[in-house]
């Protein structure tokens, strides 16, 4: 089995609808699984997002949200697709309706739709305001995402998101160290990464996972998740800035 195949079957995400939360790698996850995937897939958001369907060597559709569903069902059906709405400011797009990521989905034939539901202002760690994540109704899986790289910084807005949630989800205080704890709080609780998950599989990710002390921190937070989530059956530590295989290691119940 080769490495991308290997994530694809640790994160149940060759088939369906799977959304990534969180922060500290989103799209550089969808992306790889949009990449390693043997079959004709399509990648999106139903949120804002810098551009990167052009660099993925897919087909790309770029309309409005109501056009979406009849450009992409007449791009050459053997082409995986890359689509979204236009943005308002340079550099940006738009997220596709949750309606339209359905139909899509359903109508094209995709073996799996990559979504990008969750936004957080490149930062390394996040907990969802009211209104997050912007999961589709179909979504099989969600893949909710943070960075080893917070471990051992404090807690400002130039690590988080949404500062004032991490502070009440993870239990510390702005400008306080976080910890293993902290993270493996923020992946475990129904008011942080796993939030609005009822019905769907569930595998947490924690990324730049780059040395050895970034994975022990890593397991740490992963065991403290496992022990207060048993939705959560394993939570996969990766690297995906390295080459080759990103899977550092999985921590299992």
């Amino acid at each position: 089995m080769n490495s991308g195949n290997s994530l694809l079957d640790l994160l149940d995400a060759r088939s369906g609808v799977v959304c990534a939360v969180g922060a500290g790698g989103k799209k550089s996850l969808l992306k790889h699984l949009a990449t390693t995937h043997p079959g004709r897939v399509a990648i999106t958001a139903t949120v804002f997002t810098t551009y990167f369907q052009e660099k993925l060597g897919f087909a790309v559709a770029i309309d409005e949200d109501a056009r979406l569903p009849v450009l992409v069902a007449n791009i050459d059906p053997a082409l995986s697709v890359a689509y979204a709405c236009p943005g308002d400011k340079p550099g940006r797009r738009a997220g596709a309706s949750a309606a339209t990521v359905e139909r899509i989905h359903r109508e094209c034939g995709f073996a799996a739709t990559y979504v990008k539901a969750d936004g957080a202002r490149m930062r390394l760690v996040k907990a969802p305001a009211d209104d997050e994540p912007a999961l589709p109704a179909c979504c099989t899986t969600v893949v909710p995402i943070l960075s080893a790289l917070a471990s051992g910084e404090p807690l400002t807005a130039r690590v988080a998101h949404r500062v004032e949630r991490v502070e009440r989800v993870a239990g510390l205080r702005e400008n306080e160290t976080i910890t293993a704890q902290h993270l493996g709080r923020l992946l475990a609780s129904p008011d942080g990464l796993m939030k609005s998950t009822e019905g769907r599989r569930v595998v947490p990710v924690i990324n730049m996972v780059d040395d050895a002390l970034r994975e022990a921190q890593a397991r740490e937070a992963a065991a403290v998740a496992l022990d207060l989530c048993d939705r959560i059956d394993r939570v996969v530590l990766v690297s995906l800035a390295r080459s080759g295989d990103p899977v550092v290691g999985v921590v299992r119940r």
